[in-house]
Parts: structure tokens; sequence; C-alpha cells
């Protein structure tokens, strides 16, 4: 994509309890049409972290799991995602909502260093999951 656009996305990173309030309904009232899927809010969310961390608002990943209530593992997994080629990053934040990709899909991929691996790799999965329809396994 030419220019440049900014994605905002809010995500509860909590503790691996299911969130009991109730979901508040988008701006304007209106449930979205097309909910964004988990794995680009997860990416957009390791953007921002960076940001945080750069700019020295947030000293550390120990930091970052405290305020998320969540493990520094955890942390460590999210922030992976920035090791995507730029361009798998991009189609990740704009995926379509029924690919049916998730993270734990990604992580054989962020182990590799070579971006033109990861680029047959990504597209290798994202096949496989338009082969079936979407569904994921």
């Amino acid at each position: 994509m030419s220019g440049r656009q900014e994605v905002t996305y809010g995500l509860d990173v909590g503790a691996g309890k299911k969130n009991r309030r109730k979901k508040k309904a988008p701006l304007g009232g209106q449930e979205a049409e097309h909910p964004i899927p988990r794995v680009a809010r997860l990416m957009a969310l390791a953007i921002r972290f960076e940001g945080l961390l750069r700019d020295e608002t947030i000293r550390d990943y120990a930091e970052l799991a405290r305020l998320g209530r969540v493990t520094r593992a955890r942390i460590t997994q999210i922030m992976q995602l920035l090791h995507l080629a730029p361009d798998i990053q991009e189609r990740i934040l704009f995926l379509p909502t029924d690919q049916g990709l998730h993270e734990r899909n990604l992580r054989s991929i962020v182990s590799r260093i070579d971006w033109d691996e990861q680029r047959r790799m990504f597209q290798t999965i994202t096949d496989l999951y338009l082969e079936r329809g979407g569904v994921s396994a």
C-alpha cells in the first residue's frame, strides 16, 4: 500500500480469564459489521508496545506484562510478530475476517530470519486456509 494509514485497535490482554464484563458496543452504538481478526489486533498491539518501549514510556517487557496482567512469555510471543517481514505484517493488519489465521500459526514463520522464506511459509499457510474455506483447524 502506498501512503500512510493509521489503524487503531483496542485489546484486552487479561490473564487467561474470560472477560465477564458486558461487551461495549463500538462508537456510534452499532455492532461492527466485520470484526477485526485477533491476530490483526495482536499485530497492532505489538507495534504499539514497540513504540511505548522506544519512547521509554514503558521500561521493559516485564512492565508490559504487569500492566497487561499476562506473563512475560506471552508478551515475548506477541512482540515476536515484529520479526515478520514488513509486507507480512501489513497483510496481517488488513486480513479479511474469515481468513482463519491465528498467531499460533505464525510462530514457526517468526523463527525464520530470511524474509523470503517467511513469505513462502506465510503464503503456504494462507493458501491452506483459503482451500479450507477460511475455517481454521
